[in-house]
């Protein structure tokens, strides 16, 4: 049954229920006298214990003390750092940092420049923070402009991709003067052929690693237009094996993956009409027929959702967020929830939706409540050990 609006909150497990506490270090922005009576606003650093729900690449969720949720940004922190930090889910943490609005406002030029070489010039640094600012400027009016044209939307990548060539300019020099290029062999070896028992034929691999070696030395001469007509070569041979390595599922586990834990009741002979249809998709995808493409999967999963698939009981439906609702709420929520399945999708769809609508209206109020709060964090402390950026 379709929904308007995806959720995306994440099951709890046990270990990740925990209690928060703010101490005197608390969020939020002061204002301090200066010696001429004027004052200033400094944002003061907040410090949160909890316990981590989830972890990321670049962060992680955690349950405070008070009850509160939030996201730590790792961004400030070298990927060595966060090794050492040995992150487990369930295991509790202190954070200090200061809240942002934004998933955008983690990365700053501060965060932008921590890799960059120690050689690089103050004047090449001025430089490129302020193609940073006009980046991020240009990104954050990008995200708040609605309703653009293509035009102007062309227009918008365009001026953003000549920042990106200028920066581009200046790291490059940098970039190759500290590069150190990975072996052929180990270079090879993080495409994951051997995890997929793809073989490379000798001659091919003969090849490729004179082409190789060939691409290095052009990229560290800086001629970047031989350097990248060298790499068409180095992809040309291995297309077959990359088509081989990226092939897509078989249907039995693209439905294995797609369904999960899902209950299923399909029978046989939809399972058969569900692979004719699959198969006739990948064929049409290689074909170039997007538009048959895209009709055979709409087919597919008009049989596989309202066919196949038992709905979810409201109380299974609600277990999936980390939040309670009130008995009053729950009554009226069920109440719309048991109304939407006993609509008929096809005949009756503009009520669906104007029902998923209202049910999600009373639950607004809990996803608000509940909402991540964002933090930059600026230290880190695991098992009484600190852990503070490098930069």
């Amino acid at each position: 049954m379709k929904k308007p609006i995806k959720k995306t909150l994440m099951i709890a497990s046990a270990l990740t229920i925990g209690i928060a506490v703010l101490t005197p270090l608390q969020a939020g922005a002061a204002s301090v006298e200066t010696t001429d009576n004027s004052s200033i606003t400094v944002q003061l650093e907040q410090k949160i214990t909890g316990n981590i729900k989830h972890i990321y690449d670049d962060g992680m969720n955690i349950k405070g003390r008070d009850g509160q949720n939030y996201f730590i940004s790792f961004h400030k922190f070298s990927d060595e750092q966060i090794r050492k930090m040995k992150l487990v889910e369930g295991q509790e943490i202190s954070v200090e940092g200061n809240t942002v609005e934004s998933f955008s406002d983690f990365f700053t030029f501060e965060v932008f420049k921590k890799d960059f070489p120690k050689e690089m010039t103050k004047e090449d640094l001025t430089i490129l923070e302020k193609l940073f600012n006009e980046m991020k400027q240009l990104q954050k009016e990008f995200s708040k402009e609605i309703n653009l044209t293509d035009e102007e939307i062309e227009k918008k990548h365009e001026e953003l991709e000549k920042i990106y060539e200028e920066i581009h300019k200046i790291t490059k020099p940098y970039t190759l003067a500290n590069w150190q290029p990975l072996s052929f062999e180990e270079y090879m070896e993080n495409y994951g052929f051997n995890e997929k028992n793809i073989i490379i034929k000798e001659t091919d691999n003969v090849q490729l690693k004179a082409i190789y070696k060939e691409w290095i030395k052009l990229e560290k001469s800086g001629d970047e237009e031989k350097a990248n007509k060298k790499y068409e070569e180095f992809d040309k041979i291995l297309e077959p094996y990359l088509v081989a390595l990226y092939a897509p599922p078989t249907f039995e586990e693209y439905l294995d993956d797609y369904m999960g834990d899902t209950k299923l009741n399909i029978p046989v002979e939809t399972l058969a009409k569900l692979k004719t249809i699959y198969e006739d998709s990948q064929k049409a995808l290689e074909e170039g027929d997007d538009e048959l493409n895209d009709k055979l999967w709409e087919e597919f999963y008009e049989i596989l959702n309202h066919q196949s698939i038992k709905p979810q009981t409201f109380e299974e439906y609600m277990a999936e967020f980390e939040f309670e609702v009130s008995e009053t709420d729950s009554k009226k929520l069920k109440q719309l929830y048991e109304e939407i399945f006993a609509l008929n999708e096809k005949e009756e769809q503009e009520k669906i939706e104007a029902k998923w609508e209202t049910f999600y209206k009373i639950l607004n109020p809990y996803f608000e409540a509940n909402k991540e709060i964002l933090i930059s964090a600026s230290k880190v402390t695991i098992n009484s050990h600190d852990y503070l950026p490098l930069h």
